[in-house]
Parts: C-alpha cells; sequence; structure tokens
C-alpha cells in the first residue's frame, strides 16, 4: 500500500455539506415541505442526497424535474418556498462528521489559514456554522454568492486563498465531489476527497483527485508538519 500524498500547505479550504457537515436531512426536510406546498409528490432522503452540490436552485430544479417537468416560473416560485422552509429546519438535524473538530483543532494549532468554501447561500451558510458552534474555526467563508458563479468555478477558492493571503498552489482543497475537485485543478492547488460525502451521486473514487479521505482525521496524513 503506498504511502498519502503529503502536502505542506498555508492554508487548507473546505467545502461545507458532505465534507464537514451531515445537513442531507435538514435539506430533505426542506425539499419535502417545499413539494407539499407546491402539491408535488416528496423525494427519499436518498434521491435528495443525489441531488445535493450546486447550490439551493440547482437543488429545487432537480426536485421538481427529475421524472416530471415543471417551468422556469414553477421553479423560481419553489426556490422561494424552499429558501423560507429551509431557514426554519437548518442547523435542526444537522449534525458534524466524526473527527471534523478535532481536525479543525489540530489544523490550528498548527497556525494554518482556513477557509469554507461552499455553493450554499451565505443566508443559510453562516447561521449554520455558528449553530453547529464551528464557526471560530474559519478565517473566511466564501459562499455560494458570494461571487456571480459557484464551485466548480476556480475563482471561488481563489477568492478564498485572496483573502487568506496565500497563493492557490499554497492552499488544499477539501471537498466531496467534482466541483470541488474541478475549482481546485482549475486554480492549480491539489485537493482531497472525503469518501462519506454526497458527490451527486457520481461515485467519488471515479473523480481525479490527488487523494481519498475516509474520515477527516486523515486530513492529517496528507499535511506535513511544519
Amino acid at each position: 500500500m503506498s504511502a498519502p500524498a503529503r502536502f505542506a500547505p498555508r492554508a487548507v479550504l473546505f467545502d461545507l455539506d458532505g465534507t464537514l457537515l451531515d445537513t442531507i436531512a435538514d435539506l430533505a426536510d426542506a425539499a419535502n415541505l417545499m413539494l407539499a406546498e407546491l402539491g408535488r409528490s416528496p423525494r427519499g432522503v436518498a434521491e435528495v442526497h443525489g441531488f445535493v452540490g450546486k447550490g439551493i436552485p440547482n437543488l429545487v430544479r432537480r426536485c421538481l424535474t427529475e421524472g416530471t417537468s415543471a417551468s422556469e416560473a414553477e421553479i423560481e416560485t419553489a426556490v422561494a418556498v424552499f429558501r423560507r422552509h429551509y431557514a426554519l429546519v437548518n442547523g435542526v438535524s444537522t449534525t458534524i462528521y466524526p473527527g471534523v473538530v478535532e481536525t479543525l483543532q489540530t489544523l490550528r494549532r498548527r497556525d494554518l489559514r482556513l477557509a469554507v468554501v461552499t455553493n450554499k447561500a451565505a443566508a443559510f451558510t453562516l447561521p449554520l456554522l455558528e449553530r453547529m458552534d464551528i464557526a471560530h474555526y474559519f478565517d473566511t467563508v466564501v459562499s455560494g454568492d458570494t461571487l456571480p458563479v459557484k464551485k466548480p468555478d476556480p475563482a471561488t477558492v481563489c477568492l478564498a486563498c485572496e483573502r487568506l493571503g496565500v497563493a492557490p498552489g499554497e492552499a488544499l482543497m477539501i471537498g466531496d465531489s467534482a466541483n470541488d475537485a474541478l475549482a481546485a485543478q482549475g486554480a492549480g492547488m491539489p485537493v482531497l476527497l472525503v469518501t462519506y460525502g454526497y458527490s451527486e451521486g457520481l461515485p467519488v473514487d471515479t473523480i481525479e483527485c490527488d487523494g481519498l479521505l475516509s474520515n477527516a482525521f486523515e486530513v492529517l496524513d496528507h499535511i506535513a508538519k511544519a
């Protein structure tokens, strides 16, 4: 068995949903509250699990159109309905993945700069980080509406690096999907993917990356001590 690839980053960037936090229960609740209000059939948690990754508008669109149809006007209305319901359930059933807090603590002790780069809108991202009591670990947060683009556009991770005062090549991205891999690779930074996340239904071991993590603690195996 080969040794894990090791890096010496000055900063580590983390995806949120499916990487730091298991948010699927809240997302599924909000989706089904939305669908019920609109007179649509509910979606199973496994279905919603496969829809997560490119932000709320994409999640809502897929909830309304997978196996059925909806007009653009219906989708626009549904996004507003989802946001209203999600604001109430955001964080209620969310859990922190095992090892995340201990890993963040270790990285901070090593004086590494930390950021969250997510496709979730800031109105939900920031309260969620506070509610889960992990906001204080991060020096900056780039949300899905911070820029006109979302991951996989590399501008998202580049902005995080700019705010942290590091070059993209001095950072390491930790995510769970092709969105994270493509954003990091487009910026010229290495990327590790967790195997327990969402990945939009695509097997994570089919996504090009610099290593796979079966738990958060394994991040530390890939970072050389200064």
